[in-house]
C-alpha cells in the first residue's frame, strides 16, 4: 500500500495549475470523449426529470397563483406557493442558510455529487450542449480535427448549425429564467404585445440570452473552475471520510500496459488514459481528489468499460472515501457530520415553526415623526400615527383596526382602512384618542387589534405620548 500511495504523491505539480490554462496563460480548449455507460444512462434519466421540472416550473400553479416567483425588482417572492414580502426577508435568509447547511452536510458525506448530477450548469453543458456538439461535429478526435482544419464550406456549415442551435437553446433558457423573475403572464404580454411595449423585459431577454450563449458556447467548464466558489470550498468541506469519485491506487498501481504472453506483475490500471480523455474538465482522476472534479462519473464508466474488455473487476475508479481505499474502512458517522446534522435540524425546525405561525397580515404602526400629543375636549389626548397593512395572501381581506387596550378610539384622517386587496398593501393616517384617566405615565403602551370578519388576525403594540397625570 505504501508503494502504491507513494506513486501518487511523488509529483504534486498538477495541483499548481488547472488543465484549462496553459503555461502561457492561454485557454486550453477541452475536448472530452463522448461518455457512455450505465452511470451515464442514469444521468440521462435524472437530466430529463430535472429539465422537465425546470422548464415547467413557471407554469406550476397553487390556488391559481405561481408556485415559484423571484421578482427582485418588485421585491416579490413566491416559494412553493407561499408569498414572501420584504418584511419576510429574515425568513428568506433563514431558508437560504438552511439550504447552504444542507449542501455543506451533503458535501461532507457524498462529495460534489450535486455538481455532476443536479447543477444546471453541468446539466446544460454536458447533457444538452455537448450532446448537440457530438451529433454535429462528431466525437472528440473529429472535433479537434475540425477546429484545426482550414475553413471549408463543410466546416462553416457545421459551425453555423451548431451555434445557431446553441443560440436557440440559450434563448429558450433565457425565456424560462425570465419567467421565474417576472411570471409567465408578464412574459406572455412581452410576446403578444411586442417588445416595443415592454422594452425592459425585451432588453433583459436579450442580455440573458447572450450570457447563456457565452457561457455554454465559450466559457463552459471555466464556470466550475474559476467562477463557482463551491468547487474551491472542497478543501474545507471534504475530509477523508467523504465519498467522492476516487481511484483505487492500492489496486491500480503500479501502472502498466498489457503484454500478451507475459505474467502481469503490475496493478490493474493499464494506463490507457480513457479516464482522462472522457473528463469534461481535463483532469487525471488518478492523481487524487481535485477541485476541478465535478463527480460526473464519466471516468467511472470509461474505466469500467476498459476493465470489462481486459477481464478485470470493475470499480478501479468508483464512489469511495479516501479512508475506504487506504485502509478498507467502512463509512462512519463522524463528529463533523453529527454537528452539521444538528445545526440543520435546528435551522429546519425554526424555519418550519416560523412559517407555521406566520401571520397572513403584516401591520406596522408608527407615531408620526415630529408630532407631540394634542389635548382634546372632554379630557382626552390624541397622538397621530401612520399605519401600513400588508396582505400576504392571495385573497382580499376585510380589515378593521381597533384599540384593544387601554380604552380608546381611532379617528382616521381621510379614508379609513376597510379592506386590503390580495398580495398588496394599504397605508393610512389616524389619531389614537385616549381619555386622560388611561394615561398613567409619559409613555403608555397601546395595543391595537387588527380584525378580519370579526376575527383577530394580528396584534400591534405602540407607544402613546401624553401628560403624566399621576
Amino acid at each position: 500500500m505504501d508503494n502504491a500511495k507513494s506513486h501518487i504523491d511523488t509529483n504534486e505539480s498538477f495541483r499548481d495549475s488547472i488543465s484549462t490554462i496553459s503555461k502561457e496563460g492561454k485557454r486550453n480548449w477541452i475536448y472530452p470523449k463522448k461518455p457512455k455507460g450505465r452511470l451515464h444512462n442514469k444521468r440521462i434519466v435524472v437530466t430529463i426529470i430535472l429539465l422537465l421540472m425546470l422548464f415547467s416550473g413557471p407554469f406550476w400553479k397553487w390556488n391559481g397563483h405561481a408556485m415559484f416567483l423571484f421578482n427582485v425588482l418588485e421585491r416579490k417572492f413566491i416559494i412553493f406557493g407561499i408569498p414572501f414580502w420584504p418584511q419576510d426577508f429574515f425568513l428568506f435568509v433563514l431558508a437560504m442558510l438552511t439550504f447552504f447547511v444542507f449542501i455543506i452536510l451533503f458535501t461532507a458525506v457524498f462529495g460534489r455529487v450535486w455538481c455532476g448530477w443536479a447543477c444546471p450548469q453541468t446539466i446544460f453543458l454536458e447533457m444538452v450542449f455537448r450532446k448537440i456538439e457530438y451529433a454535429i461535429e462528431g466525437d472528440y478526435t473529429r472535433q479537434k480535427a475540425l477546429d484545426s482544419s482550414p475553413w471549408t464550406p463543410e466546416k462553416i456549415r457545421k459551425k453555423a448549425l451548431k451555434h445557431f442551435i446553441f443560440f436557440l437553446i440559450s434563448f429558450l433558457i433565457a425565456n424560462t429564467f425570465l419567467a421565474y423573475l417576472i411570471g409567465v403572464e408578464s412574459l406572455g404580454l412581452l410576446v403578444t404585445e411586442g417588445p416595443g411595449n415592454h422594452l425592459g423585459g425585451f432588453f433583459s431577454l436579450i442580455v440573458f440570452t447572450g450570457v447563456f450563449y457565452g457561457v455554454f458556447a465559450r466559457f463552459r467548464e471555466q464556470v466550475c473552475l474559476v467562477v463557482c466558489p463551491y468547487g474551491r470550498l472542497q478543501g474545507v468541506l471534504l475530509d477523508r471520510n467523504s465519498v467522492v469519485i476516487a481511484y483505487d491506487y492500492n489496486r491500480g498501481e503500479q501502472r502498466g500496459k498489457i503484454r500478451k504472453g507475459l505474467e502481469r506483475t503490475e496493478g490493474d490500471c493499464i494506463d490507457c488514459h480513457q479516464c482522462v480523455h472522457v473528463c469534461p474538465t481535463g483532469i487525471d482522476i488518478r492523481n487524487g481528489t481535485q477541485l476541478e472534479c465535478v463527480n460526473c462519473t464519466a471516468c467511472v464508466d470509461a474505466c469500467d468499460d476498459v476493465m470489462d474488455k481486459v477481464g478485470f473487476k470493475r470499480g478501479l475508479i468508483r464512489f469511495a472515501s479516501e479512508n475506504s481505499i487506504a485502509s478498507k474502512m467502512k463509512f462512519k458517522v463522524t463528529t463533523r457530520i453529527i454537528g452539521y446534522s444538528t445545526i440543520l435540524v435546528l435551522l429546519l425546525s425554526t424555519l418550519v415553526t416560523l412559517l407555521a405561525f406566520r401571520s397572513d397580515v403584516e401591520t406596522t404602526v408608527l407615531r408620526t415623526p415630529g408630532q407631540l400629543y394634542q389635548e382634546q375636549d372632554s379630557g382626552r389626548v390624541s397622538n397621530l400615527y401612520n399605519i401600513q397593512v400588508i396582505n400576504k395572501t392571495f385573497k382580499d381581506l376585510p380589515i378593521e383596526v381597533k384599540v384593544k387596550s387601554p380604552q380608546g378610539e381611532i379617528k382616521y384622517i381621510g379614508s379609513p382602512i376597510t379592506a386590503v386587496r390580495h398580495d398588496s398593501l394599504v397605508e393610512a393616517v389616524f389619531f389614537i384618542i385616549l381619555p386622560k384617566s388611561e394615561i398613567l405615565k409619559l409613555k403608555t403602551e397601546v395595543r391595537l387589534s387588527i380584525l378580519s370578519d370579526g376575527k383577530e388576525i394580528d396584534e400591534i403594540k405602540t407607544n402613546f405620548l401624553g401628560p403624566n397625570t399621576h
